[in-house]
């Protein structure tokens, strides 16, 4: 599973909020939505992110191993 919880940290320690991607940089309010509910989203989404935060992959999302 792909968690973007380091999203949300990220945007935190940077200062960004929600309102700000939408307004300033044009970010859609369903690609939040989509990151919020954890559902997938375009390499070109997350290359977005690490833009506008200027952070990496990793600070963006992480992947989770399934149970067994």
């Amino acid at each position: 599973m792909i968690s973007y919880q380091p999203l949300w940290k990220t945007m935190r320690e940077k200062g960004v909020t929600q309102y700000r991607l939408i307004n300033k940089y044009h970010v859609s309010p369903s690609q939040i939505t989509r990151l919020k509910r954890e559902e997938s989203v375009s390499t070109h989404t997350i290359e977005m992110f690490c833009k506008i935060l200027d952070c990496r992959v990793e600070d963006v999302m992480e992947y989770i191993p399934d149970k067994q």
